[in-house]
């Protein structure tokens, strides 16, 4: 069973991977389980997030490579069912207007 605390380390892991492998500028992590109520994901206790992150390292990247980037450093957690879905929005800080 999933609870409360468990959700939070979770969120909590997955920032220190992201800020450890990525070193963002802005990192936003929204949990969307609560969208995906009834979903198999959501039973199986996996969560759905969405990833708003500004790195330098994804400077000149296609959009494809930069989410390569993202799922290579949270590959533990996608295989242990911690994650079941993610949204990325990675983005270059030479791109913010």
């Amino acid at each position: 069973m999933t609870t409360a605390t468990s959700k939070g380390d979770r969120e909590a892991r997955l920032r220190a991977i992201l800020e450890a492998e990525l070193a963002p500028a802005s990192l936003e992590i929204i949990d969307d389980s609560h969208l995906h109520a009834g979903h198999a994901g959501a039973a199986s206790g996996g969560s759905h997030y969405t990833v708003k992150i500004v790195s330098s390292r994804f400077e000149g990247l296609k959009l494809v490579m930069r989410h390569r980037l993202v799922y290579d450093a949270v590959h533990d957690m996608i295989n242990k069912a911690e994650i079941h879905a993610l949204a990325i929005n990675a983005t270059a800080p030479s791109e913010l207007s």
